[in-house]
């Protein structure tokens, strides 16, 4: 049995402590381990905590209860990641109240360069749902995991959107890992594990009770780089997220709709009260971000346009990857096409962008 992970899960049980002060407590004493060790004057003295706290910590004792939470973790291959993991998302670190433990299941990478949470409304519309699935796909190019809550409408819209761009995309729920709600999702989640994981910050057995989808949400706003709001009305755990991610200064974008639309009233007053930016198109959320110089982009449009190539296409590219700038009279001798034929592969080369022309009919790889 982990007895590290036994302390790290009943730490997150202790009645009154929560995520602030055990943050505060694991800074100071560095493990969980050494927090329940630790004598109770110490423990009193550190802020916010009292005597109260203190005396809780001390004599608690339901330690039961963290090695059946272990037995489920193993059966089901979840992975734990306690603050001081290695693997924990340091971005969630950042943020005053970060979950003291995460439950994850997955392949995608919790730190990685990129994460951008798509967020919105659950009874969203055809524009919501459209927007969702233009923006995802101009995020293919970038490295980018995209997260979100797994509700119906644009949280549904945007992982589908993802899996369907072969993009990672990682779900943030409001209960353990023993269950899936809406359960109508269950076939998404399951196929999200493959595509990216499922992660929580609470035990097996936790039902989705009203409470804890604000917990839920600030880990949708701290984990991630910005979010995007793309369709909500005037109430709901949108906003809620938006205002958190302001609060963890992250990046808000929120996408416009007619104000007559009650499903964009949320959107507009975002972006009214300049919590968040105005977001139109996908260039300009790419370009916000500082992402269009990237050379990793770069050489990953290349690598499609490349793989698109037919046989004729692939042969000039390969001269021209060899010895360019090259004029036609070469690559039409050296590909042993015809005249005519080598005429129409490169134009059809410069017509996506992939050869230029040069003065003298020579040409180039842009």
């Amino acid at each position: 049995m982990n007895s590290d992970l036994i302390f790290q899960l009943a730490l997150c049980q202790v009645p009154y402590v929560g995520a602030v002060n055990a943050k505060k407590l694991v800074n100071h004493f560095g493990t969980a381990e050494n927090v329940f060790s630790a004598h109770v004057s110490e423990i009193e003295a550190i802020e916010d905590i009292g005597p109260i706290k203190a005396n809780k910590i001390k004599y608690f004792r339901d330690f039961r209860s963290a090695e059946n939470e272990i037995k489920f973790i193993e059966r089901y291959k979840i992975e734990p990641l306690f603050l001081t993991d290695p693997g924990y998302p340091r971005r969630l670190l950042n943020c005053y109240d970060p979950p003291t433990l995460l439950f994850y299941r997955g392949n995608a990478n919790l730190n990685n360069s990129r994460i951008i949470s798509i967020i919105g409304t659950r009874s969203s519309t055809d524009y919501g749902k459209s927007t969702t699935e233009k923006l995802v796909q101009a995020l293919q190019p970038y490295d980018v995991i995209i997260v979100s809550g797994l509700a119906f409408g644009i949280d549904s819209f945007a992982h589908k959107a993802a899996i369907k761009n072969n993009i990672p995309t990682i779900v943030v729920l409001a209960h353990g890992l023993d269950t899936i709600y809406p359960p109508e999702h269950s076939g998404l989640a399951k196929n999200m594990i493959k595509h990216g994981g499922l992660l929580s910050e609470f035990k097996s057995n936790t039902q989705p009770d009203k409470h804890n989808f604000p917990s839920r949400n600030r880990v949708v706003a701290g984990i991630s780089d910005a979010t995007i709001v793309v369709e909500t009305g005037i109430k709901g755990g949108s906003l809620i997220t938006a205002n958190l991610a302001n609060t963890y200064h992250r990046d808000v974008f929120a996408c416009p709709g007619r104000i007559t639309d009650l499903k964009s009233l949320g959107c507009n007053l975002l972006i009214k009260t300049h919590k968040a930016a105005l977001l139109t198109e996908p260039e300009e959320f790419i370009e916000t971000m500082g992402w269009n110089d990237d050379k990793y982009v770069k050489q990953k449009r290349a690598r499609q346009l490349f793989d698109d190539l037919n046989e004729n296409e692939q042969i000039i590219i390969n001269l021209l990857q060899e010895n360019a700038p090259m004029h036609i009279d070469e690559l039409m001798f050296r590909s042993g096409m015809s005249n005519s034929l080598t005429a129409s592969v490169i134009l059809g080369l410069e017509l996506r962008s992939i050869i230029a022309t040069l003065p003298g009919k020579r040409f180039n790889l842009i």
